[in-house]
This record gives C-alpha cells, sequence and structure tokens, in this order.
C-alpha cells in the first residue's frame, strides 16, 4: 500500500499541476482549437491468463471491437509549446481456444491524460511531440469453461512516456494528415490476484500482495497508433491502425492481451469562444494540423 500511495502522490505531482494551468488567458489574442475525434475499430485479439488455465499457458483468439475518443488542445505552458491529450478507450472480444472447446470474454476501460512539447520547427509540415501521460485501466477476462474461479480482474494505473510525429502533405492539392503515435509504461501499479487465489478470499481480508508496483520488470505494454485525416465532402475522416501489447506476470500469473484494429471515425475541430474572442472567430491555432 505504500508504493502504491507513493505513486499517487508521484502522479498529482507530475499531471495535477499541469492540468490546473491549462486554462487560457482571457487576454490572449489567438484562441487555441480542440481537436476531437471518435473511432470505432475491429480487429483481432489473442489472449492468455494462466490464472483462468492454471500450469497452462493456453491461447485464446478471436475478434474484438473498441470505441476510441480522442481531445487535443494546445495550452499555456511553455509559452503554448505544449499540447494536451486525452483518450477514453472501451474495449470488448470474444475468443476461443485452439480446440474451440471454450471461450474468454474480455472487456477494458482505460482513461489516459497526457501532456506534449512540440517542437514544430525541425521540418515544413512535421510536428514533434514528447512528453508523458498517465493512465488509469480497469477490465476482466471471463472464461466459460471454468466453474471455479471463472474471472480475472485488472486494474493497472501507469505514467507512460509518449511522443508522436504529425506531418501534413498534398498529394495533386488533396490534404492529408499523418500521424504516428507511440506510449509505453515505465512505472506504475496494479491488481494482481495470486495463483489459486479465489477472489472470495479477497471479501474475507486476505488482500496481502496483490497491489504490485509494476515496471519493466513484470510488465510490457505498448501501443502503436497510426492514422490519417483526410477530407470527404464536408467532413473530415480520420482512418488508422492501433496496434496494443499488454503482458503481465506478477503473482504466478502470466497475462497477455495483444490485439491490432482497423479504426475508422470522424474529426471535429472547434473554437470556444467568449467575451472579446468573438470578434475574432476567423482565427485560431489548431492543435493537430
Amino acid at each position: 500500500m505504500k508504493t502504491v500511495a507513493s505513486l499517487m502522490i508521484l502522479f498529482s505531482c507530475l499531471v495535477f499541476p499541469l492540468a490546473a494551468q491549462t486554462d487560457e488567458s482571457e487576454e490572449d489574442d489567438i484562441p487555441r482549437s480542440v481537436n476531437e475525434a471518435t473511432m470505432i475499430g475491429v480487429g483481432g485479439y489473442n489472449v492468455m491468463d494462466t490464472y483462468l488455465t492454471p500450469g497452462i499457458e493456453t491461447k485464446y483468439t478471436g475478434w474484438g471491437l473498441r470505441i476510441l475518443n480522442e481531445r487535443m488542445k494546445v495550452v499555456r505552458l511553455a509559452n503554448y509549446n505544449v499540447s494536451r491529450q486525452q483518450f477514453l478507450n472501451v474495449e470488448f472480444a470474444s475468443t476461443r481456444n485452439a480446440a474451440d472447446v471454450a471461450t474468454d470474454y474480455i472487456g477494458f476501460v482505460d482513461y489516459s491524460l497526457g501532456y506534449h512539447y512540440r517542437f514544430t520547427n525541425i521540418v515544413p509540415n512535421l510536428k514533434v511531440l514528447a512528453g508523458a501521460s498517465a493512465r488509469l485501466s480497469g477490465g476482466f477476462i471471463y472464461n466459460t469453461r471454468n466453474s471455479n474461479n471463472p474471472a480475472s480482474g485488472k486494474a493497472d494505473l501507469d505514467l507512460n512516456f509518449s511522443a508522436m510525429g504529425i506531418y501534413g502533405f498534398k498529394i495533386r492539392n488533396y490534404p492529408i494528415t499523418f500521424r504516428y503515435q507511440m506510449e509505453i509504461p515505465f512505472i506504475g501499479a496494479l491488481f494482481a490476484i495470486h495463483k489459486g487465489q479465489p477472489y472470495y478470499y479477497l471479501s474475507q481480508g486476505d488482500r496481502g500482495g496483490v497491489i504490485k508496483f509494476s515496471s519493466l520488470h513484470n510488465k510490457f505494454a505498448m501501443r502503436n497508433y497510426f492514422t490519417f485525416d483526410f477530407p470527404v465532402a464536408n467532413f473530415t475522416v480520420r482512418a488508422g491502425y492501433l496496434n496494443s501489447m499488454y503482458r503481465t506476470d506478477v503473482n504466478g500469473v502470466k497475462t497477455h492481451v495483444l490485439s491490432n484494429s482497423f479504426m475508422i471515425g470522424l474529426v471535429k475541430e472547434f473554437v470556444s469562444f467568449g467575451g472579446k474572442r468573438l470578434k475574432k472567430t476567423h482565427e485560431y491555432s489548431s492543435a493537430y494540423y
């Protein structure tokens, strides 16, 4: 518990002071737009959890669905050279083992808040962003074949390194914006039941060692995100590919959830005006383009 408390203090020191400074001054002449995209994705999943299959690293494969909402905005930090990014991700998948006699259902929800310093003068039309993010996630893996211990719960709190590149170009005057982003946790805490320990024991007070410090020695997780933005009629479409890897080896239980999703959705860019800014609605600074 001391580890978790220390991590919560660390996250508060790193993230919440940044969030407290993101309101723009009313005297700023150039409004900052919010770039928001909502996407739906479909793809393949590979799942394994030895809590559900003791002693056997049985892999389950199948298809899953995810919904992803992303928001980006330039904030006041470092003379408006920092952008804030928020992700809300919801996913669900159904997978089967190789013998096709059992099913694993998985469901996860996660939210992340990140801040990136923006390098905009490296190459024309290229933005390189680097920073950190904090992510809170929770979910489950449920096995239909098990009568005892049919489900494995997951909960993670991470501090991640995050970087991305955004490049705008044209093909015969048709504008396209490409983005690649990677995110990898380097410190955090996670909930991990012990091998063979029923969840019923937790309600009886047997909670020792189920909250663990996590880093690269017992957890590897990474997201690779590729997107293309392009206009279609009066809309901006965002299409992309999301590769997600999650592996843990804690308390005698090995878990992995690997997925590859193809994403499609719409982008909207808007500015909240107020007071004197209404006079300059034709001018704004984009966090993305």
